[in-house]
């Protein structure tokens, strides 16, 4: 008489052929190929929809360049090589021809960037969990930089992106790129060191690079006022001589916003990145916990900035709040507030109470004020207390914070964005053909 080995467990006595022992690996196994099945269909539906423009984008190709196809070199799945294929000349459509690559297998939708073997080369082994994944025709990191906000840098991206992986997430990821190409657009412009809105420099540079120069002024002991601005700063500016005096001799005009992007557009150049003080708060705490750096934060609501500090204190152990106060007192207590901000021994100090007020006010007690540092941030504290919720990453992601800013307090900021936009884009314009007037 036969007999079968059995398993032990909860399932009881069971063969070894029973198929409830084989679903869940087969499950698995389903669950690991599906994206690669979703792409090979999506692709191939596309071609067969597309062919008589593919086929059209081929003959004219091979009219312009004398061949159909361009092939760039780059580093796929596990690090092998393969040829990314774009049509040979520079007509818009000429990417569609990466379908082909998602059909072999060699790319995916939904992935990290496609790197080149000297990208490739250069990727830390911290940062090789990558090449598990197929390159993708969309990317978080595309997505992100091209708003200007890929603060975490492209590994630390690639890195959630591995883990957090689904075909829903993929499909929002395509989506999402597609809004923002829209709203940031795919030309490829000059980024100068410097902006110029309305007489206001404006520096042009990275998160990372703003923050290493503010802990760099602190260590070298050379006091420094930075001022952010949006298009609402810059309208502002426009119409206030005393604002736009003090941010031509601020040492640092920082870049706040999708506004200014668009600016950029039409002035034919391009924003590295958008260096809000909202994005950058957490990330100078983190740094000054670790350089042991401490910050005084004055401004807002009463209790708002207390707040504020102690959600940063529960987030970074180490940093240091040399202390805060509300925005709130009367003009006759001013000097004692300069002198426990001075007491404090703060080497960094956040002005949140508007704009143009903590600009002008940080300006006029700028030699009594001993942090070496000093930045009016707006409201903020708002956000960081938890008074005000932030706009959702993905509404940042494709543009639209201001929009998440608008539904919230509407009595507020309509005239900041359903006018006050449109008229800093239409100065651009007048700047850019020689016809604003200051």
């Amino acid at each position: 008489m036969a007999r079968h080995t059995a398993i032990p467990g909860p399932l009881g006595k069971r063969p070894l052929w029973h198929w409830r022992l084989w679903l869940l690996p087969l499950l698995t196994l389903v669950t690991s190929l599906l994206p690669r099945i979703v792409d090979c269909i999506v692709a191939g539906a596309l071609l067969i929809l597309l062919a008589p423009l593919l086929l059209l984008r081929a003959l004219v190709a091979k009219l312009r360049a004398g061949r159909v196809f361009a092939a760039t070199e780059k580093v796929g799945r596990f690090q092998v090589p393969f040829r990314q294929l774009a049509f040979a000349d520079d007509a818009p459509a000429r990417d569609l021809a990466v379908l082909l690559n998602v059909l072999w297998g060699d790319m995916a939708f939904a992935g990290p960037r496609p790197l080149s073997p000297e990208e490739a080369a250069a990727v830390p082994a911290s940062q090789s969990i990558r090449f598990r994944l197929r390159p993708g025709i969309f990317s978080p990191y595309t997505l992100r930089s091209r708003i200007g906000i890929a603060y975490e840098g492209e590994g630390e991206l690639d890195r959630e992106f591995y883990y957090t992986e689904t075909a829903a997430g993929n499909l929002g990821l395509m989506l999402r790129t597609g809004v923002g190409g829209l709203v940031a657009g795919d030309a490829i412009r000059p980024a100068p060191d410097q902006l110029e809105f309305f007489g206001v420099a404006i520096a042009n540079t990275t998160m990372s690079e703003a923050i290493d120069w503010i802990v760099r002024r602190v260590r070298e002991d050379r006091p420094a006022t930075i001022a952010f601005v949006n298009p609402d700063c810059l309208n502002i500016a426009y119409g206030n001589p005393e604002y736009r005096e003090v941010l031509g001799k601020v040492e640092r005009v920082l870049p706040d916003g999708i506004g200014i992007r668009f600016g950029c557009r039409i002035l034919g150049t391009s924003l590295r990145a958008n260096v809000n003080g909202t994005d950058m708060f957490p990330r100078l705490c983190e740094r000054c916990a670790h350089e042991n750096l401490s910050l005084f934060l004055l401004g807002a609501r009463p209790g708002v900035a207390r707040q504020a500090a102690e959600n940063m204190l529960q987030r970074y152990p180490n940093l240091k709040i040399a202390g805060s106060c509300d925005g709130y007192f009367a003009p006759d207590a001013e000097n004692e507030i300069i002198e426990t901000i001075n007491r404090s021994g703060a080497d960094i100090l956040l002005v949140a109470f508007g704009v143009p007020k903590q600009e002008l006010w940080l300006w006029k007690h700028r030699s009594r004020l001993k942090p070496r540092v000093a930045m009016g941030v707006g409201g903020l504290f708002d956000f960081y207390s938890g008074r005000i919720p932030r706009a959702p990453l993905w509404l940042r992601e494709i543009g639209l914070e201001w929009g998440w800013r608008l539904l919230q307090e509407p009595g507020r900021m309509w005239r900041r964005y359903i006018i006050g936009n449109p008229l800093f884009l239409y100065r651009v314009w007048r700047q850019k053909i020689g016809k604003l007037t200051l």
